[in-house]
């Protein structure tokens, strides 16, 4: 009897593991339920001596219970923190996935709006890639000059269509090219001039002065309106060559007249804003182009009458027949003289020549043996109705010569030049030639930086707003009205002036203009861009004088706020037209505001859409909402620069 009282301890101390664990207790029990049965049937002493022996074993049964819930709770737990962790780590992927997902969709759509625009920048690209192969082809000897100039009017003509070409045979070679292209079909579509500027700056390759943004600017605009427009310039070792696309040097070497030699050029090609480039770049005079700077040496003349010459032979033995030479300033005006003198017999008889200046310099004075170098002859250029200069006979006049040499003559009044205007300033030692030469002439306002003046992606604005759709105008009006502390009203007029200097005599008539138009619905916002503390004095007492609320003196520089008055303002008093520096009325109309003369006079340049109205005027026609709506548009369209290159070009087409 005591060794199974003995050995019921032993069972009861088992181990309890898992789920195991409740069928031992009930084991445990069993075991106990019948040791205890045994012991009855001996007897009652034994029984509760026997009992006395257990009793010591419940305590221990019921410990053994309590540590196995225990462990039970501690495994359960630690499950529950084990699926818990689970749960988190799926949730975390989860996550994770659709982060990727929204990433991956992003990506899709990034890539999507891309290569709309790479579809775009390739189609030029293209286009361009064909036009200068044919003249490798040429230069190569691959085919002529006649059936050179049937293949680019073919590639011009199917420039829709042109994203139909093979890409993998532009990697070929110039033969398989050619062949590709005569399987072109042959029927036409492109109208428009072939223009070449033949030139020293091209934004954003090289950039010294306002020539570079002009050549760029013009040219897409041209392109916009369907001319085929390319840029030649010197292969200078400061280029930007990383925003030139596809740049290709043409296997064979050009060769050009200067000094009474050959002399062998490597040619380049490519694409720069849309725009088929040429660079020249001189084998043997390799340090004309190698130089720190673009403009400022001694043999300034020598290196551009190198390069003009260049590009003047690099046109006639690639088979280029463009209808319009473009040349600017002294740089080049020397390829005048050369085109009709040596060029207009190879080829060219159709051409015709521009000159656009913008500084009349007098670095272009030299002796007239200089003229030699380029293969002119001096003795029959240096005469007075040519290229002698009109003060000192002893010498010639590079530019006099562009004048006299080219079709038609485009004045540009530059931020850099006195000559603002003519004839009221005069250009020492032109007077003579450009006054023999007016009918040539043409008058355009220097062209705007559209990358900083446009509207429709002004970073100085609180909405963005363009022709196709003006609503974005409203809301700068409101905020213009809200800083300045105006009366936020739709209705109300808002009349800007812009100046960074103004004389007393116009100051009155400002005052003047603003006593006769002052009513509750016009509010006037006058700015000034200096610091001028003469006239900052006599501007702060201006709204006192007028005694109104609707006058505001803005003379304080603050970045930016210019772009919020020409996009707020409904019209822009100017002080004249003639504004090379700031530019206000270009900028007024680029904002859809009606640019209105202070003092009204006859300008070299006027503005068709609202010619020279007054603002009272102006403040009749704002009271017809559809036909001001109407004009704005017309305005906002406008490119006065480019509309005046187009009149020039198309008044020279019947030459």
């Amino acid at each position: 009897m005591m060794q199974v009282a003995a050995s019921i301890p032993v069972i009861w101390n088992l181990s309890i593991r898992g789920s195991s664990s409740k069928v031992q207790i009930l084991n445990s029990k069993h075991r106990k339920s019948h040791a205890i049965h045994c012991l009855r049937s001996e007897g009652n002493e034994e029984f509760e001596n026997s009992q006395d022996n257990i009793g010591p074993s419940s305590s221990v049964i019921k410990e053994a219970k309590h540590k196995d819930i225990w462990n039970l709770f501690k495994e359960a737990q630690q499950n529950i923190l084990f699926l818990n962790k689970q749960r988190v780590a799926a949730f975390e992927e989860l996550e994770k996935v659709k982060k990727e997902k929204d990433e991956l969709l992003e990506r899709i759509n990034q890539l999507e709006t891309e290569s709309q625009i790479v579809i775009k920048k390739d189609k030029s690209s293209l286009f361009w890639e064909l036009l200068l192969r044919i003249d490798s082809m040429v230069i190569n000897g691959l085919i002529g000059i006649e059936e050179a100039s049937s293949m680019r009017k073919l590639v011009r003509e199917h420039e829709v269509n042109i994203s139909e070409f093979p890409l993998d045979v532009l990697q070929q070679g110039d033969a398989e090219v050619l062949a590709e292209l005569r399987r072109f079909p042959t029927e036409g579509k492109r109208n428009g001039l072939h223009v070449i500027h033949i030139c020293t700056e091209m934004a954003p390759l090289v950039s010294v002065g306002p020539l570079a943004s002009y050549i760029t600017g013009l040219s897409c605009a041209l392109q916009e309106k369907g001319y085929l427009v390319e840029v030649i310039l010197p292969k200078y070792s400061t280029l930007d060559l990383d925003e030139v696309e596809g740049l290709r040097e043409i296997e064979a070497d050009a060769y050009s007249y200067f000094n009474g030699q050959l002399h062998a050029n490597r040619i380049w090609n490519g694409v720069v804003s849309g725009i088929g480039v040429t660079l020249i770049q001189p084998l043997y005079y390799v340090s004309m182009f190698t130089r720190d700077r673009v403009y400022g040496y001694p043999d300034d003349v020598d290196r551009f009458a190198y390069f003009s010459r260049a590009s003047l032979d690099y046109i006639a033995k690639s088979g280029k027949q463009p209808d319009v030479l473009h040349i600017h300033n002294w740089q080049t005006a020397i390829v005048g003289p050369l085109f009709w003198d040596v060029f207009v017999n190879q080829g060219l008889e159709g051409t015709r020549v521009i000159l656009t200046c913008q500084d009349f310099d007098s670095k272009c004075l030299v002796p007239p043996e200089k003229l030699e170098l380029c293969g002119l002859d001096p003795a029959s250029l240096h005469r007075v109705d040519r290229l002698q200069d009109n003060i000192n006979p002893k010498v010639v006049n590079i530019l006099k010569g562009g004048i006299v040499y080219s079709n038609k003559v485009v004045i540009m009044p530059s931020s850099h030049s006195e000559a603002r205007k003519l004839p009221h300033k005069s250009i020492p030692g032109l007077e003579q030639t450009l006054a023999f030469h007016k009918e040539k002439l043409f008058f355009a306002p220097f062209g705007l930086d559209y990358s900083t003046w446009d509207p429709s992606r002004d970073v100085y604005l609180p909405e963005n707003y363009s022709v196709e759709d003006i609503r974005g105008k409203s809301i700068c009006k409101a905020e213009l009205q809200r800083q300045l502390d105006l009366v936020e009203d739709s209705s109300t007029t808002i009349v800007g002036c812009i100046f960074s200097e103004i004389s007393d005599v116009d100051l009155e008539s400002l005052k003047s203009l603003v006593r006769s138009t002052k009513t509750n619905d016009v509010q006037f916002v006058i700015m000034l861009t200096n610091e001028d503390q003469m006239i900052i004095k006599k501007l702060e007492t201006f709204p006192d004088k007028i005694e109104g609320d609707n006058v505001k003196v803005v003379t304080e520089h603050k970045q930016g706020f210019s772009h919020l008055i020409f996009a707020g303002s409904d019209i822009m008093l100017c002080l004249s037209f003639d504004d090379p520096v700031l530019q206000v009325p270009l900028k007024a109309l680029r904002y859809g505001t009606i640019p209105v003369e202070l003092n009204r006079k006859t300008t070299g340049f006027s503005d068709s859409t609202f010619g020279n109205m007054s603002l009272g005027q102006a403040l009749d026609l704002i009271k017809n909402p559809n036909l001001w709506n109407l004009k704005i548009m017309e305005a906002m369209e406008k490119d006065l620069c480019c509309d005046i290159h187009v009149s020039a070009y198309t008044s020279i087409k019947n030459l």
